[in-house]
């Protein structure tokens, strides 16, 4: 096969590609957010109770996200896990975060890397900001977050539900490992 051959039927195979992931890409339905976001309110930490995998967290538990402001008005977060156990090595990574759509700041970017930024979008909300559904457009991420360890399990499978309706593949969601520390009890 001549060079130009090759050239021809690579722009071919290139151009099948691109098409059949538009038409890919058209077929799934637009991924909606929450209708507003009080970023506010949104700051703190939230505890992870459940994702879909990603070699990002691999053989990480005990997972945290805290979410603050800076001193010059932008966001940042630190997230922290533990390595296999739940006394095991702790590690910490810390990114910035920007708001895409300001009219709902329901989608947001997210940076651990340089120049690289993940969307990160807020796909459920509690009224209280109890807990929190975060996916992106692509379906390929998904964390269900609480402000504490855990959520009575049927809260924790109707968000699970409804990120199925929404074409995330909840069979291969991985239930994250949290410390739950015993309340304190009062003195009598």
């Amino acid at each position: 096969m001549s060079t130009g051959s090759i050239r021809a039927l690579s722009v071919v195979i290139a151009s099948a590609l691109a098409q059949w992931g538009s038409i890919a890409q058209a077929d799934e339905k637009p991924l909606p957010t929450v209708a507003k976001v009080d970023l506010a309110r949104y700051l703190g930490t939230w505890y992870e109770l459940a994702r879909l995998p990603m070699r990002f967290e691999k053989d990480c538990v005990g997972v945290t996200a805290t979410y603050s402001k800076r001193e010059d008005g932008a966001l940042e977060v630190v997230n922290r896990c533990y390595k296999k156990w739940l006394d095991g090595e702790m590690k910490e990574s810390h990114g910035r975060v920007k708001v895409v759509d300001t009219a709902t700041n329901a989608k947001l970017k997210i940076s651990f890397f340089g120049p690289f930024w993940g969307d990160y979008w807020i796909l459920d909300l509690g009224e209280s900001y109890e807990y929190a559904v975060v996916g992106e457009p692509g379906r390929d991420y998904l964390w269900i977050l609480s402000r504490t360890p855990s959520l009575p399990e049927p809260k924790i499978q109707a968000l699970l539900d409804r990120a199925k309706e929404q074409g995330f593949d909840v069979s291969k969601i991985y239930r994250t490992p949290q410390r739950i520390e015993a309340p304190a009890v009062a003195p009598q």
